[in-house]
């Protein structure tokens, strides 16, 4: 064996004992007639002491170790006369009685430290150094903490973990696939799976009752911090449930994750919200309610007044932020200025001040009586030293949207979005249709196999934009964490579902026959949801990006920077498979 015992394990109990640790040389300083050496591995940082009187040659040999030289130590741990309390080891440390390089090492090219000074794509082409530094370490841990708790509590409620294949059909109905040419059939593709849905259906009408996989994704879209051409799913089905049966037990796994790995307890039942007081309230399918300033309405009190701006609105509404009318004329047009930014769209931000007095002073007074003024401070609840910011546009949606951002960018402002405070909602009662002006077609918002609420079936021939889906989102701190729905499991209802998407019966069974098929011969009920296991890490992790807590991330264009990867492959190749490559002029 290397070693007898972990850097991070040695405490006062162990003083007088002989032990040999190997690991990395974090840092090196000569002090004296003394080296002190730090060395470390997963488990944690020992310091390593050589002494000149002691052993010349072994202090000398000691002041060549280089930052992450691989070393090996064996020596007699002792108590420290200046510990350390930052480290689990700090009240100890080795003296050296013999040394031997396992392997030396370059310099690297940032510190190896928590603060780095290594830019992003600097540490992603070296991520295995990156690895080695702790902050990074303990976001894999906690990943391989949450993994094993998701299995056990599954398990515990009668799961079985079945895999899924990687190589299936191509599905585009919603994101890009990622395709995989095949030699054997040369001229046909596989597909990487954006998920295994019809996979698992498959599974509930083979008799497999309660499902679950911790599996890859992958999807060929555009890039954000929450996203990644390959990410991981906690993908759950169950046969013979409805809504309120899915919800409560993973609502369940939701209150267990945070006991074990977090020590908070969450309050229960979750707020269940319709998708359409979501979007009313908060401009989002996906609310922050760590904070209120919750839209209220002003359409039936600002219009009318004279105001254009107001006068030809689809929509006027607005947040009360509280405490914040101490803002600057200054804070007031950058926060203008944000939401008149490209990525927001709106055209401009009127705000109003309720000062000491009660009184109303907004950036449209000449507009407005006091008396209208403070019916728009009623209708907030507004109180003195509060500030209030109303957004107005023609297009309802696009301007929730727009006072979303608003309301987001106010919330981190006034330290309101706290990483250490958690906010756990269901939203339901999702559209089961989406309008693509792209497509110029109703598009499935989840998938096309949701159920629609039984409520609502017989509109599909009328109304079928007006349906409501039997969808479900977890949501918490402004995140969608996972979503599912109840399945169809009727053929005749699917093929309905089909016509209103735009198939035809040809391409319905060409794409999705195999289900199809299935649910001939006794499909039962069932439904299920997947989780973001990427999204979740991140969450309890206080992270900002998902790249953070998977070992080998793509960067932002979706390359392997340190695989160097997606890249040509040989003539040869391309060959076998009956491909040639002809790229677009630039």
């Amino acid at each position: 064996m290397y070693r007898s015992k972990t850097c991070g394990e040695l405490r006062l109990s162990d003083a007088g004992s002989e032990v040999t640790i190997a690991g990395w040389v974090q840092r090196a300083r000569k002090m004296g007639g003394m080296t002190f050496v730090d060395l470390r591995d997963r488990y944690g940082i020992t310091q390593v002491v050589f002494n000149n009187e002691t052993d010349a040659d072994l202090c000398e040999a000691a002041n060549h170790l280089g930052r992450e030289y691989v070393a090996q130590v064996t020596g007699t741990v002792a108590e420290r006369s200046s510990k350390n309390p930052n480290l689990p080891t700090g009240d100890i440390e080795i003296i050296a009685r013999r040394f031997t390089v396992l392997n030396p090492s370059e310099v690297p090219p940032f510190t190896i430290e928590d603060d780095t000074d290594g830019g992003d794509d600097l540490r992603m082409k070296f991520r295995y150094l990156d690895l080695r530094r702790s902050c990074v370490r303990k976001n894999l841990e906690l990943r391989h903490k949450m993994t094993m708790e998701v299995r056990r509590y599954l398990d515990s409620k009668g799961f079985l973990e079945i895999e899924t294949p990687m190589l299936v059909g191509s599905t585009p109905e919603g994101a890009r696939d990622f395709v995989v040419p095949s030699r054997m059939n040369q001229g046909q593709f596989y597909a990487l799976p954006q998920s295994p849905q019809t996979l698992k259906q498959l599974l509930m009408v083979s008799g497999m009752d309660r499902y679950f996989q911790i599996v890859k994704c992958f999807r060929d879209e555009d890039l954000r911090a929450d996203r990644q051409p390959e990410f991981t799913q906690i993908d759950c089905e169950m046969s013979f449930v409805e809504q309120d049966d899915i919800i409560n037990l993973f609502e369940g796994m939701a209150v267990h994750l945070f006991k074990e790995l977090r020590g908070v307890d969450l309050p229960q039942p979750f707020v269940r919200m319709p998708w359409a007081d979501a979007m009313k309230y908060y401009g989002s399918d996906k609310p922050d309610l760590r904070f209120g300033m919750k839209f209220v309405e002003l359409m039936d009190i600002m219009k009318g007044h004279g105001f254009g701006v107001f006068d030809n609105a689809a929509y006027v509404g607005g947040i009360c932020a509280p405490g914040a009318a101490t803002y600057t004329r200054k804070q007031l047009d950058q926060l203008t200025d944000y939401v008149k930014r490209p990525q927001i769209g709106a055209k401009g931000m009127v705000y109003a001040r309720v000062e000491a007095d009660g009184t109303v002073k907004s950036s449209v007074d000449k507009f407005y009586s006091q008396e209208v003024l403070q019916q728009m401070k009623c209708a907030f609840n507004a109180n003195p030293g509060d500030l209030i910011l109303i957004l107005s546009g023609d297009d309802v949606m696009k301007t929730r949207r727009q006072l979303c951002e608003l309301r987001l960018e106010m919330g981190r402002q006034l330290g309101l979005r706290d990483k250490n405070k958690f906010a756990c909602l269901w939203v339901v009662d999702f559209p089961m249709f989406e309008w693509s002006d792209e497509e110029q077609r109703l598009m499935a918002m989840h998938h096309p196999f949701t159920h629609p609420k039984d409520e609502d079936i017989p509109l599909l021939d009328t109304d079928p934009a007006a349906v409501r889906a039997d969808a479900y989102d977890m949501v918490i701190n402004g995140v969608e964490v996972g979503g599912g729905s109840i399945r169809i499991h009727d053929s005749k209802l699917q093929a309905k579902m089909f016509e209103i998407l735009g198939f035809t019966p040809e391409r319905a069974q060409e794409q999705f026959g195999f289900l199809m098929n299935a649910f001939k011969y006794g499909a039962p009920p069932h439904g299920g949801l997947a989780y973001g296991l990427d999204r979740w890490v991140s969450l309890f992790a206080g992270l900002d990006s998902i790249r953070d807590c998977i070992a080998f991330p793509k960067n932002n264009s979706g390359r392997d920077v340190m695989l160097d990867a997606p890249a040509p492959i040989d003539q040869k190749q391309l060959d076998e498979l009956a491909l040639k490559v002809e790229l677009p002029e630039k």
